[in-house]
């Protein structure tokens, strides 16, 4: 009888076993190429295991991009972009979730309409707006025009409807103002929800290729997406090895990222589902 009802437990585990490795053998495969060579990447029998030439892919890379300004530009466009939404987000989510004002209803109706809206329809009007102002070329002009995002506003909404009103009103009247009941009482609480959304815009924004593509003009601007689209030329001319090297240093801070904070990414995740 143990057997009997310990087989489905074994078969499950092991399709989750063959279902990790399937989707983890891409992310090894990307760190075995970055140290072989192009001939090892593309011969009839690619090599599975890790070879010798990490240094040389290294100094090709270096000589192909300037890897220490990528990675500045990445991190200042990334950290600022995640930093400032978080602020802006949360202060939205507070808003239509504790305050009580006319129109509240559609403006939070039309808030969730704009993620209707394809982002690529936007790409020539901002381009033009840019260009009149002078920000081509420029941090904030990769940075300010995704800041207010229905989806943040909507995640930090959701979780922050769950806040006892008791306590904002307890904290009114003992003379608390609004931005100190914001920062010092609703923020503490609402770390899996602002754990998740950071995670969320530093991926979107790490990982950013159009919009940043159209508006940056100069390799010295360049993030990590548009960076590595340079380094594809012509198909015999390609060095994979240098393409999966350029690769690793772009996922490596994301993996890290989400590999710290899971658990707050699922908490924040799970607390939107709250219903009003």
């Amino acid at each position: 009888m143990k057997n009997v009802k310990t087989m489905p437990k074994v078969v499950t585990y092991v399709i989750l076993i063959i279902a990790v490795l399937v989707s983890l053998f891409p992310f090894y495969f990307m760190f075995v190429s970055a140290t072989n060579t192009n001939a090892d990447i593309l011969s009839a029998a690619p090599k599975l295991f890790f070879g010798s030439h990490a240094v040389e892919n290294y100094k090709n890379l270096s000589d192909r991009l300037d890897l220490g300004r990528v990675l500045i530009n990445s991190c200042i466009l990334t950290f600022t972009y995640t930093v400032l939404s978080i602020f802006i987000h949360s202060m939205a989510g507070y808003a239509l979730a504790k305050f009580e004002f006319k129109g509240k209803g559609i403006m939070f109706g039309i808030f969730m309409m704009t993620m209707m809206i394809p982002g690529q329809v936007m790409y020539v009007p901002l381009f033009t707006l840019m260009n009149k102002i002078g920000w081509a070329n420029t941090y904030q002009a990769v940075i300010l025009p995704g800041l207010a995002g229905a989806f943040g506003i909507f995640l930090m909404r959701q979780n922050m409807l769950s806040f006892p009103k008791s306590l904002i009103e307890a904290a009114r009247i003992d003379g608390c103002g609004e931005f100190s009941i914001f920062f010092k009482i609703v923020m503490p609480t609402m770390k899996p929800a602002l754990g998740a959304l950071a995670i969320y815009m530093f991926m979107s924004m790490w990982n950013s290729f159009m919009w940043p593509l159209i508006i940056l003009g100069t390799k010295s601007m360049y993030n990590f997406p548009v960076a590595l689209s340079m380094l594809n030329g012509v198909a015999w001319r390609k060095d994979y090895g240098v393409i999966m090297l350029a690769t690793v240093f772009a996922v490596l801070p994301i993996l890290m990222i989400f590999l710290i904070f899971q658990k707050q990414f699922i908490a924040g995740v799970m607390g939107g589902a709250v219903k009003e």
